[in-house]
């Protein structure tokens, strides 16, 4: 048991302790909000970051303005030599027939491949 458990059971068991069970309350609400949705939430942006960081050429895409296209080339900036993927790389995507820049983190979903679609 973890001494912030401990000290809560104690201070909760205190005769007379109006505090405890009101401490005890408020980490429990704050460990329902966690474990609902501040977890999740971050999780999934994880999960968002890793995908933009797997980005490659050909990959359709949806930016945040709501623009659906496909990536043609990405720019990404180099640290001592080596190419180091963030999330301010700029990434030209083809719509219809224009070509827009935009940054990697302003992507907002990876839709599936035409060519998975296709074959399967």
């Amino acid at each position: 048991m973890t001494n912030i458990t401990a000290s809560l059971l104690v201070l909760a068991a205190g005769p007379g302790n109006a505090l405890g069970p009101f401490l005890l309350q408020v980490a429990l609400i704050f460990a329902i909000f966690y474990f609902l949705l501040i977890r999740p939430q971050s999780q999934q942006r994880k999960k968002h970051e890793e995908a933009l960081r797997n980005l490659k050429k050909g990959d359709p895409i949806v930016t945040t303005g709501g623009i659906i296209g496909e990536v043609v080339h990405i720019k990404e900036a180099t640290k001592d030599g080596a190419a180091v993927k963030s999330m301010d790389d700029a990434v030209t995507i083809k719509s219809g027939e224009s070509r827009i820049v935009v940054e990697r983190g302003r992507i907002a979903k990876i839709m599936a491949s035409t060519t998975a679609q296709t074959t399967a």
